[in-house]
């Protein structure tokens, strides 16, 4: 029996494709935007009740299709054109959309060259990661009422920028790359570890995060920004069997049973790393795909090399400086030089607005704490970052951790 839970997750997964459907017949991405959400909550309705239909996609698409169209006859009847309005009749025949996948084209779309990069990203997250206003704030560490004002800025740039539903131009296509990585790296990031609710993973998400940076990288097979995007996607994703117990508990990473793991993913990414790594310009994406090698082909926790990611964070940190290459460069300073180094370099970045109070900080100086000796500040900081957190795997291991 499908639960609520399974059309959610349908629902999360059809969306991308039928708003490519409708803006590549349509234009006007804002539009069409809210044409699918209007699908889609009609399809949260009616489908509990009425069971899922046979063409799920194809239903999504036909009702977003009406409700533009009843949209557009709103607009042209205000407009005194009636006469065109009548050219705008949905089609008689089979609406199924054709079997081609537009998603990377909407996403091409979404990091369109008149958007700045933060509303590119936060387009895109919402457009084709399906991600909700939320969770993308959350992702960018920044108020949700900043997120949809970018969001509503960024359809409507669009809108009037006269944009078309098609493939960029080849010689406008590196110009959006990043935006475009950016958007896939989050999208897998919000998958792999959710930031709110019961589960640890969303296994939708990071699907189809790598599912389209395999598209990129083919697409794109001399970019190795792309290559080694998905050799970081995939080296890390290779080690999720093993991050939750039986119960659905969060396993951390020194303490999970390796060979759980993906062999295969870890295959593949580390011959992508390898290649890439020795034939293009390093950037971030190799760097941090670089470090989860270290992680994945280290055979226990303890033979990890942590100098070598330590000299990796060292790199990646001039290069890309962020929050989370600092907690991950604090954690190889602890490693190799000893708990109070780590505990020193996260000092210096407490006031850092990006990073006070969040739980992520917290956890990270909780257990440098710990491996300093000191408990009781560990147990403390633990709690906290258990209260800041919207995860219920994370609280459940972060209060583990206090007793």
């Amino acid at each position: 029996m499908i639960t609520a839970r399974d059309i959610e997750d349908l629902l999360r997964e059809l969306a991308p494709r039928v708003l490519a459907v409708l803006a590549r017949q349509h234009g006007d991405f804002g539009a069409c935007e809210d044409a699918v959400q209007e699908a889609l909550l009609a399809a949260a309705l009616q489908w509990p009740q009425e069971g899922v239909p046979a063409n799920p996609q194809g239903w999504l698409t036909t009702v977003a299709y009406r409700r533009r169209t009843e949209v557009q006859r709103s607009e042209l009847a205000r407009r005194r054109r009636e006469h065109t309005a009548a050219l705008l009749e949905p089609p008689t025949g089979d609406t199924t959309p054709p079997d081609r996948d537009d998603t990377l084209t909407l996403l091409m779309l979404c990091c369109h060259p008149s958007l700045t990069r933060s509303s590119q990203v936060a387009l895109t997250l919402r457009a084709v990661g399906g991600l909700t206003t939320g969770e993308i704030a959350r992702a960018f560490l920044v108020p949700e009422s900043t997120i949809g004002q970018r969001i509503t800025r960024a359809k409507a740039r669009i809108k009037a920028s006269g944009a078309e539903f098609q493939p960029p131009p080849q010689d406008q296509i590196p110009a959006r790359m990043a935006a475009v990585m950016e958007v896939l790296y989050l999208i897998f990031n919000e998958g792999y570890t959710a930031s709110s609710g019961s589960d640890l993973h969303r296994v939708e998400l990071t699907a189809e995060a790598i599912r389209l940076t395999r598209q990129l990288h083919q697409r794109l097979p001399e970019d190795g920004e792309a290559a080694g995007l998905l050799a970081l996607m995939l080296l890390t994703d290779a080690r999720r069997p093993g991050r939750t117990g039986p119960d659905g508990a969060l396993v951390p990473l020194a303490e999970q049973d390796r060979s759980r793991w993906d062999a295969k993913a870890i295959a593949e990414g580390l011959s992508l790393v390898t290649s890439t790594l020795a034939r293009h310009t390093i950037g971030p994406y190799q760097l941090q795909a670089a470090i989860a090698a270290v992680h994945d082909e280290a055979p226990s926790a303890a033979e990890t090399d942590w100098p070598q990611i330590l000299g990796l964070y060292d790199l990646l940190d001039a290069m890309a400086p962020g929050p989370m290459v600092t907690l991950g460069r604090a954690v190889a300073l602890a490693m190799v030089h000893g708990p109070q180094e780590g505990l020193r370099h996260l000092a210096e970045v407490d006031h850092d607005p990006a990073l006070a109070d969040h739980h992520r900080l917290l956890a990270v100086r909780a257990h440098l704490l710990e491996l300093a000796g000191d408990h009781q500040a560990a147990r403390e900081q633990y709690a906290l970052a258990a209260r800041r957190t919207l995860s219920t795997p994370e609280q459940r291991y972060l209060n583990s951790r206090t007793s």
